[in-house]
This record gives structure tokens, C-alpha cells and sequence, in this order.
């Protein structure tokens, strides 16, 4: 297996390769086919979901070669003489291509007055520049800059999508992974290509060569077991404190991730909630998940109640958020045993 980060080595090159995004590409190949492109564009959306992957493939695509795209690390280059610089860069032709690109990404870092310098360039740019700004955190930029650029929103990549993208490059790396270490590691990603192929190079760097399991990866990565997770959420369903408190004392013993723990806990919830009330979507699930998982769905959705469902899973939301506001991770989900089996047996 190759040592080069997997992110790196797999990033998309042209609009066929970006997965999970269809809407942009149509918009933004049309475009540049057409030649009826703007002069601004803003590329919001979470970490590692492909904005600058996507944006140098435009770039590329209206004619920009590597001399005249020019990317700037906004959180590197805050201050207006940075921006005013980059005006100054602005109106000189370019040296090999018929436009110039300008690339700023995390754009929202910049100063308030860097983006006012930033806004006269947007207002009047030369007819040879195209802005691309790239941003996780849209709430941060300025509305005057917002409404000079064509926004594009790109969505975190469903786990189905990066499922496929796991099994595809670990099947290039010259090894197999199934079905559910595939939905483990893309869960683990957390809807980010850039994560999920970090926890998947840590994955393959970790095997001897022999098909990829769930239980590898969870060994691997340090990952909660599905079984504890399923006789977590069984003791809390039957009231059973005590049974809940030791399984979390021993996630901690064995230095599992208190907050992926919780994650699982949630997500199996929800798809036994789903399995329970959504007959359509039981059948994506059932295509989804291997036979053990759904006969615990099954099961847990047969004997509980909605009222305990949705009791549960709203405890455990709120505990989620605070994982990690302690000295003890797990102090959180504890209170909310406690608080989640006082509830339900003064609701008997």
C-alpha cells in the first residue's frame, strides 16, 4: 500500500470523478461549456466535502492553468494589506491562460476590514479574474459579499456514497473490505471524504492483508463494539441502571472513544426508530445493515413503546452535546442513565 495520504492521492481531478455533489458539477460543467460563467462564486459547506477539489476541476475547466490559479489560506492572510496585495495582483494579465482565478479559502477568517477591501474587487473585478471563496462557516461572511457571488452549497456526501468511495479505493490499494467495515469506517468519517479516508488509511495500515471486517476496524480504531451498544440501549430500554453505568465504566477501562460510543448509540437508535415507524425506509435498512443489526431493530422497535423511544433519544441527544465539557467524558451519559430509567419507571 502506498504511504501517500489517501485523501491526496484520490482527490478528484475532473467533474466525472466528484462523488456525492451531482448538482454543482451540472451547474458549474454547464457553465463552463457555455462559457456563461460569473465572475464570483461561493463554496459553502463541512470540512473535507469537496470545495476546493471542486473548485480547482472549475478552474481548470474555464481555461485557468496552474501559473494563473492562485489559492489563498484566508486563516494565513486576515489583514486588508493582504487583500489589498491581492487587488494589486489582481489587475495584471495573466501569464498563460485567458483568465486568472483566485482561490481564498476558509474565507470567513478574514478581517471585517479586509472584507470591505475584499468587496471593491468584487464589485468592479477585471473581465480576466474569477473569485472562488470557500467557506465552513457561511454565517461569518459579510452579506455584501454574499450577494455578489453565485452560491453553491455542497452537501455532506449520504453514507451510501462514501461506502462506495471506501470500497473503491481500498480495492485499489490492493485489499478488500466488506460491507459493514466499509459503513463502519464512513461512519467514523462523519460525512467528510477527508476524515472517512483518514480512518481508512488508518484501517489498511493497520491489516495484514486479510479481508476487512467491522470488527477489524473497530479493533483498529479503538471503536466501540456494536454489541456493547446494543446491550447499552437494551438496558436503558428495560430501566436496568445498573446494567447501563457498568457498560459504560467499561468503555472507558478499555479507552474507547466516549463520543464515537454515544454516535453509535444514537445512530442504532435511530434506525430502530425508522425500522419501527417508516416502512419504506425499513427496507433501505434491511439492504444496509447485516442480519444480526436488523434482528436487534426489529426486536427493540417490536417492544418499545414510541413514547420510550423518543424519550430515550432525546436524553441521549442532549448528553451527546456535553461529552467532553468534563474532566470525565463519560459523566454526561451517565447522568443520563440515571435520568433516562427514573423517567420511564414513574411512567409505568
Amino acid at each position: 500500500m502506498s504511504h501517500e495520504v489517501l485523501y491526496r492521492k484520490y482527490r478528484p481531478h475532473t467533474f466525472a470523478e466528484v462523488a456525492g455533489q451531482e448538482h454543482i458539477v451540472s451547474a458549474l460543467e454547464t457553465q463552463a461549456k457555455s462559457g456563461q460563467f460569473g465572475h464570483a462564486y461561493l463554496f459553502y459547506g463541512s470540512r473535507g466535502t469537496g470545495k476546493t477539489s471542486v473548485a480547482r476541476i472549475f478552474a481548470r475547466a474555464l481555461g485557468c492553468g496552474e501559473k494563473d490559479l492562485y489559492e489563498i489560506d484566508a486563516a494565513s492572510n486576515t489583514s486588508v494589506d493582504d487583500v489589498r496585495e491581492l487587488r494589486d495582483g489582481v489587475r495584471t494579465l495573466p501569464f498563460e491562460s485567458p483568465i486568472k482565478v483566485y482561490l481564498i479559502d476558509e474565507v470567513h477568517m478574514l478581517s471585517k476590514s479586509a472584507f470591505n477591501a475584499l468587496l471593491k474587487t468584487l464589485e468592479e473585478p477585471p473581465a480576466h479574474v474569477v473569485f472562488i471563496l470557500a467557506t465552513t462557516e457561511l454565517h461569518k461572511v459579510p452579506d455584501t459579499i454574499i450577494s455578489r457571488c453565485q452560491m453553491h452549497t455542497f452537501h455532506r456526501p449520504s453514507s451510501e456514497v462514501l461506502v462506495e468511495v471506501v470500497k473503491k479505493i481500498a480495492k485499489k490499494e490492493g485489499l478488500k473490505i466488506d460491507t459493514e467495515g466499509a459503513r463502519l469506517v464512513a461512519f467514523l468519517g462523519d460525512g467528510s471524504f477527508r476524515d472517512t479516508l483518514g480512518v481508512l488509511q488508518k484501517v489498511l495500515a493497520g491489516t495484514g492483508g486479510e479481508e476487512i471486517t467491522a470488527e477489524i476496524v473497530e479493533n483498529i480504531t479503538g471503536t466501540p463494539e456494536v454489541g456493547l451498544i446494543h446491550n447499552f440501549l437494551q438496558a436503558l430500554l428495560d430501566t436496568r441502571a445498573d446494567t447501563a453505568l457498568e457498560i459504560l465504566e467499561k468503555v472507558a477501562t478499555l479507552n474507547r472513544n466516549i463520543k464515537t460510543f454515544s454516535r453509535r448509540v444514537l445512530d442504532e437508535l435511530r434506525l430502530a426508530m425508522l425500522v419501527k415507524y417508516a416502512p419504506e425506509i425499513k427496507k433501505d435498512i434491511e439492504q444496509m445493515v447485516d442480519k444480526e443489526r436488523m434482528i436487534f431493530f426489529t426486536a427493540l422497535a417490536t417492544h418499545a413503546n414510541s413514547a420510550k423511544i423518543s424519550a430515550v433519544l432525546k436524553e441521549l441527544l442532549e448528553s451527546h452535546d456535553q461529552i467532553g465539557t468534563t474532566s470525565l467524558p463519560q459523566i454526561p451519559l451517565e447522568l443520563a442513565v440515571v435520568s433516562i430509567t427514573e423517567k420511564l419507571k414513574s411512567a409505568k
